[in-house]
């Protein structure tokens, strides 16, 4: 049987193709055409991924930005587009990229289900490790427990490390990942303890200088970037232990898939090059062989 749509029907599929434009909103570039300017944002002082000295915006991830950037001024013919910073606390990042307030968020953070129904995210531009930070003086039985190994002699039993980590006051940042990580252990493990949560790396490592804090958990590669500078250097410690690891990407604004692929082909291009290496050991060191399996995982062919 031929069936033909009624004709209100006809005008309303009509309409909402129409519409199709308007409804998916997400175009990154267009936006980045019509202001002849590619927004960065970044959280200052999470060195070596992003940071500011002098008026200067610089890091890892701001590199990478930068050679997105750098894309994008010659996909889109823009000889004279401006590149623009951004200053953002890591809870601000999600308003900021749906208000458009900036193009990129170059900070790497984790990948959630949650976020994800905010914001899209980049192929992987780090693996992070989540660590932690304590005082050198600080008792062995907690230095024992957060390293996994039981507090008393004896057969392990769950008690034996619990015990070493009830009764203290443990810091990480608010609202990320790690805060929700910790709680769900201390919750699944049955210790009690006091879970307070900071704005910022240096909240949390002042408060362990000071003895606020029995530990501070963050990752370990910008706890052991926090503790070069802190004064109090010399009497903390970052423990040995990876609690857990991510990879950390890029955000932008949901459903833009051209601005998508535009990144992912960059972060591609740049894993299968020699400079790639080159600016990793910049800021990290020489990649160890599990960091060059990755580079090649993370490429997209």
């Amino acid at each position: 049987m031929n069936m033909k749509p009624h004709k209100p029907v006809s005008l309303l599929l009509a309409g909402l193709f129409a519409l199709l434009p308007m409804l998916a909103g997400a175009d990154t570039l267009e936006r980045v055409r019509s202001n002849n300017a590619i927004t960065l944002g970044y959280v200052p002082g999470l060195e070596p991924f992003s940071g500011e000295e002098g008026g200067k915006v610089s890091g890892y991830a701001i590199d990478l930005c930068l050679k997105i950037a750098d894309r994008v001024k010659t996909g889109l013919g823009l000889s004279d587009m401006q590149v623009r910073y951004q200053a953002l606390s890591a809870d601000q990042a999600i308003d900021a990229i749906t208000s458009a307030k900036i193009d990129i968020f170059c900070t790497p953070t984790p990948e959630t289900l949650e976020r994800r129904k905010w914001v899209s995210y980049s192929l992987p531009v780090y693996t992070a490790g989540l660590s932690v930070v304590v005082r050198k003086d600080a008792p062995p039985s907690l230095v024992k427990a957060l390293n996994g190994e039981a507090v008393h002699a004896g057969p392990t039993w769950r008690a034996t490390i619990n015990q070493g980590l009830a009764s203290h006051t443990f810091a990480a940042l608010k609202g990320g990942v790690t805060e929700e990580w910790l709680r769900d252990k201390l919750r699944r493990l049955g210790v009690i303890a006091t879970l307070v949560t900071v704005d910022d790396h240096k909240q949390g490592m002042q408060m362990v200088a000071e003895g606020k804090a029995a530990a501070f958990f963050a990752e370990r590669m910008l706890l052991e970037s926090d503790l070069k500078e802190h004064q109090a250097a010399a009497q903390m410690m970052v423990l040995d232990r990876i609690f857990e690891i991510a990879p950390v990407s890029m955000a932008f604004e949901r459903g833009d898939e051209d601005f998508r692929l535009l990144v992912d082909t960059v972060l591609s291009d740049l894993y299968r090059s020699p400079e790639y290496e080159r600016q990793y050991a910049e800021y990290f060191g020489a990649p160890g062989d599990m960091a060059k399996l990755l580079f090649h995982v993370y490429a997209l062919p």
